[in-house]
């Protein structure tokens, strides 16, 4: 494959973040469902294209129970109730990016792909959504397929965990880079544009890997792991703010690599939130932020 080359990601104390500027926020588009714990899903996703500078509108998919400690039920928004959402932002906004969350089932992949084709925004990301931090199975089985089929190969990135990347693949968790990187070239087979994989599951590292496969590069984007439980709505929130920066004008590998100093530094702030009693959010309004707003 593509000779790998590495981005280290900034200090998790240090704010290397671009100012926004009002004057010209890009609005940019969430479709994904809603977290009531406001830790994960679209509440997670507002917050972080505002936190980095974007305009956020949204399109709920599912409105599920759910807290720090897991997710109690699940409820797929009717089919005509989202083709309305998404006709109603996209015929009156001027939505330059979108980020696709939980999707919940296989007839709500397909109407979000067909209004995805209508309307034609300029940048997609799809972070395929499958199980929350709780371990709760968050899209149906079944559902995995026509995801693959519909969805995926519009995409200009998808930002896969470890074990959502296995799912897609059919392979097991990798334990390694090595594996990782075995299992990107499956990924891309999916047809997107690029392919984030992030290694955040991989625990027994000191850092925190995310690799990039763009067409003719990869890169590996490095941080320091913080230790935390407090990592609720992670994946949410780096793809959020990957399409935030995509919305500004920045290209993929700049947009990842914003994202990935956004999300490290709203782990390393986590424990000031005091959110709950199990796994509580990342800090998407962190201190150390000033400098951006």
């Amino acid at each position: 494959m593509t000779q790998v080359s590495t981005a280290p990601v900034a200090d998790n104390n240090a704010s290397n973040l671009p100012p926004i500027h009002a004057q010209s926020t890009p609005i940019v588009l969430t479709i994904a469902g809603s977290d009531s714990g406001g830790g994960a899903g679209i509440q997670a996703d507002i917050k972080a294209m505002s936190a980095t500078g974007s305009y956020a509108c949204s399109v709920i998919t599912a409105i599920t129970s759910q807290n720090t400690q897991g997710v109690s039920a699940i409820f797929p928004i009717p089919l005509d109730h989202v083709a309305s959402q998404l006709d109603a932002v996209f015929t009156d906004l001027n939505i330059v990016a979108v980020k696709i969350g939980m999707l919940a089932d296989s007839e709500i992949i397909k109407v979000v792909a067909e209004k995805i084709k209508q309307y034609q925004p300029k940048h997609l990301v799809i972070d395929p959504v499958m199980v929350a931090t709780s371990g709760d199975l968050l899209l149906e089985q079944s559902a995995i397929s026509t995801l693959k089929q519909t969805l995926i190969p519009l995409a200009d990135i998808i930002t896969p965990n470890l074990p959502e990347g296995a799912a897609l693949t059919g392979k097991k968790v990798p334990e390694s880079e090595a594996e990782m990187q075995d299992m990107i070239e499956d990924l891309r087979s999916l047809g997107a544009k690029s392919v984030l994989l992030k290694g955040g599951h991989l625990e027994q590292d000191e850092n925190s890997n995310d690799l990039l496969i763009l067409e003719q590069s990869s890169t590996l984007f490095s941080a320091k792991r913080f230790p935390t439980k407090n990592t609720h709505g992670t994946g949410c929130t780096l793809s959020s703010a990957i399409t935030s920066f995509l919305a500004q004008g920045n290209d993929l590998t700049q947009a990842v690599n914003l994202g990935k100093q956004y999300i490290t530094q709203a782990i390393t702030h986590a424990d000031e939130l005091k959110v709950g009693q199990g796994h509580g959010p990342v800090n998407h309004f962190f201190a150390g932020h000033s400098d951006v707003g």
